[in-house]
């Protein structure tokens, strides 16, 4: 069967006022194509241009069976490399490409892996509040809903506070000092956060006990000599894992943090280069990798890292935020479902809106997700609704952080 690329689309959506890129694949066999997620809500409109105006013309008239051999040729076509901007609109491809391999196949996803290892996907939900008896509250609910797994936060990171153009305050947040002048930004406390947690964590213990699986989130706020201490003070509440401690320029503190704690350790959020996760995973530094699948370039990339992963013991729990489209979360769901070092799946959920612009919408029944078990990923996109919600102009706020006395953050 001869059979060859024909179009590359680029599709941008927002219907929960987050920029999503969704790339669409066209081949010459009428009727069939291929979707996947290239979402770098930062950069969306870059993403979007670099498909449109660099890949599209080198995939067009190419076989789309090919997925190893494209992946490799657009990897190395930019020469200079592991470009966050570059990956997504790989991973968008490469998703796509798979799409339509289980598309001929006439099977799911994970039946091209090699099949399924477990029957759901266990996920957790986060669980946030401005005080620990509103996180206490929302864990019962969750558990209530059937979830197992809960990531805790509280009052963003320290009491932060957004400051717009005029200075306003946004009410959610408890203000912190800030000097004189200081420019617009999303402000935190990283030595008022350190404090808050493990009273938090106590609190919850106490309160609910140890029958739930609790996670924490540090986003990279403390410095890495305040992360080691907090790994060290939170060991007595048995975390089910410590989420992302320090930056990917701190990683050699991992071993200072492993030498001083049996905190269990995830890593990974914005990792894109493999030198990144290699010498982590290598050196048994971290006990799950928790990368974005677009940000590394896609599946092809990610089955490579799960299979490194599972040689040092290491388990995997891919980022899932609300900044990943649908059929970027049933990539997720269909590796999952496959890799025998699965360890838990981040899970934000799907609104009314979301589901009707994306049919085929992974379900959560009991705190397990299951994609469906239609041919390929599962999920298509309803084109003429993701017009109504068009992508947004600017950046989001929150990536404008700053410490208490005005300096820049990295969030």
């Amino acid at each position: 069967m001869q059979l060859r690329i024909e179009n590359v689309r680029t599709i941008l959506t927002a219907p929960e006022g987050i920029n999503l890129v969704v790339v669409r694949v066209e081949t010459s066999e009428p009727g069939l194509y291929g979707l996947g997620c290239a979402t770098f809500t930062q950069q969306a409109f870059t993403v979007a241009t670099v498909l449109e105006k660099y890949l599209a013309p080198f995939l067009v008239g190419k076989d789309p069976r090919r997925i190893e051999d494209l992946w490799q040729s657009m990897y190395a076509a930019t020469y200079w490399r592991n470009s966050p901007v570059l990956n997504n609109a790989i991973s968008g491809v490469d998703m796509a490409l798979w799409d339509i391999a289980g598309k001929l196949a006439q099977a799911p996803l994970y039946q091209l892996f090699g099949g399924k290892c477990r029957e759901g996907v266990a996920v957790y939900k986060h669980a946030d509040g401005e005080n620990p008896q509103e996180v206490e509250d929302n864990v019962r609910r969750y558990r209530e809903e059937g979830y197992r797994f809960i990531r805790c936060q509280m009052g963003g990171y320290g009491g932060a506070v957004h400051l717009d153009a005029a200075m306003r305050l946004t009410p959610r947040y408890v203000p912190v000092h800030a000097p004189r002048g200081a420019q617009p930004g999303a402000y935190y406390d990283p030595s008022r956060y350190a404090r808050s947690i493990v009273p938090l964590f106590e609190h919850l213990r106490e309160s609910i006990g140890f029958e739930v699986e609790l996670l924490h989130d540090v986003h990279e706020r403390l410095a890495p000599i305040d992360a080691v201490r907090l790994a060290k003070e939170l060991e007595p509440y048995r975390l089910f894992y410590l989420e992302d401690p320090v930056s990917p320029e701190d990683v050699d503190w991992l071993q200072t943090m492993r030498a001083q704690t049996c905190t269990p350790i995830a890593m990974g959020e914005l990792f894109s280069h493999p030198l990144e996760w290699q010498r982590v995973i290598t050196n048994r530094l971290t006990d799950f990798i928790r990368v974005h699948l677009s940000h590394i370039g896609g599946i092809t990339p990610a089955r490579k890292l799960a299979a490194l992963s599972e040689a040092f013991g290491v388990r995997t729990a891919w980022h899932g935020p609300g900044d990943l489209s649908p059929i970027g979360y049933a990539a997720n769901l269909h590796l999952d479902l496959h890799v025998p070092n699965f360890g838990v799946q981040e899970w934000v959920g799907f609104s009314e809106r979301l589901q009707e612009v994306f049919p085929g919408c992974p379900q959560v029944q009991d705190g397990y997700a299951y994609p469906n078990d239609k041919p390929g990923l599962g999920v298509d996109i309803d084109e003429e609704k993701a017009l109504q919600y068009p992508p947004i102009e600017g950046l989001p706020e929150w990536t404008f952080a700053r410490r208490p006395d005005g300096s820049p953050a990295r969030p």
